[in-house]
């Protein structure tokens, strides 16, 4: 097993405006994969390095919520590029780029649709 996760999925109730909000603070066009019954968007992850992905999902009995697991996003380079549009997006940056030693740097924020959601860097 080369990771412990290997897909995730951001619960949200107007796919359209939770696409628009991770397109933005992500730089990366969220590619829509309708499934029946649910709106689907998958987030962007090379599936060629067998590297973690995600998708956004509207459906019944899916919802967004700021308790629970927390999902990292990959913050790139240096965390502090996709964490400056968050606000102007529509979320809420809840938690600045904090330093984690060894490990980088973390940031949490509220997306659109009310998950909290975080960025990881090691710069």
């Amino acid at each position: 097993m080369t990771n412990a996760g290997s897909w995730f999925e951001i619960p949200v109730t107007d796919y359209n405006r939770a696409k628009t909000f991770y397109s933005t603070i992500l730089g990366a066009e969220v590619m829509d994969a309708p499934m029946e019954g649910m709106k689907y968007g998958v987030l962007p992850h090379n599936p060629e390095n067998h590297g973690i992905g995600g998708g956004i999902v509207e459906m019944p009995n899916f919802s967004p919520s700021q308790e629970g697991t927390t999902v990292y996003l990959n913050g790139g380079e240096d965390l502090s590029a996709p964490l400056a549009k968050v606000e102007a997006a529509g979320g809420k940056v809840i938690m600045p780029k904090t330093a984690i030693g060894e490990n980088g740097f973390m940031a949490q924020f509220i997306d659109t649709e009310g998950n909290k959601v975080a960025f990881h860097s090691m710069n």
